[in-house]
């Protein structure tokens, strides 16, 4: 199920492919970077994410995986096992139940090492439209700059920023041009 977010300013339009809380100044919450991926608590895998699979004391079966399109990730001996829509701790019981088959007391891990499933999709009057992959936290005048800013003729007094989630659609009034008067 992908869930988006879409951001429209006149004929531009941001589109989140995850849930991601909207606050009153058009901050949008994201997990920080860093050295580990910190994880949302509403996170689930899904297609391009990089993930490290980690069965102690077997490193045959260790390995790093990126989820295929189809959602699936190749494991030795595993073969191919269905990743998106789960969370890490879905995987890890799935992956562990799988290689009980094989491996006594399996004892396995799923590190999120990227999240490359969750994009905006930017389109409309600005100058470089297209998908940005969301990493760290971005705001919605963040968002705009990442495309190179509103073009000339936009109606940056009425965006509209719509989120999907669940199948439904809710929408945000952001006015770029109060907020950058304010500064």
């Amino acid at each position: 199920m992908t869930r988006a977010l879409v951001i429209v300013l006149s004929t531009l339009v941001i589109r989140l492919s995850l849930p991601v809380p909207v606050h009153a100044a058009g901050q949008l919450s994201q997990p920080a970077p860093g050295a580990a991926v910190d994880i949302p608590a509403d996170y689930v895998i899904g297609p391009g994410d990089v993930l490290n699979i980690v069965f102690w004391r077997d490193t045959e079966m260790s390995l790093e995986v990126v989820v295929r399109p189809d959602g699936k990730i190749s494991m030795p001996l595993l073969y191919d096992v269905d990743a998106a829509g789960l969370t890490p701790e879905q995987l890890r019981k799935r992956l562990s139940e799988a290689a009980s088959e094989l491996i006594e007391a399996p004892n396995v891990a799923v590190v999120v090492k990227a999240i490359n499933s969750r994009f905006v999709y930017i389109t409309g009057k600005v100058a470089k439209a297209g998908p940005y992959p969301i990493q760290g936290s971005l705001n919605v005048m963040q968002l705009i700059a990442t495309a190179g800013g509103v073009a000339e003729y936009a109606n940056s007094k009425n965006i509209v920023i719509m989120r999907s989630e669940r199948g439904q659609t809710k929408s945000f009034k952001f006015n770029y041009k109060e907020v950058i008067n304010q500064r």
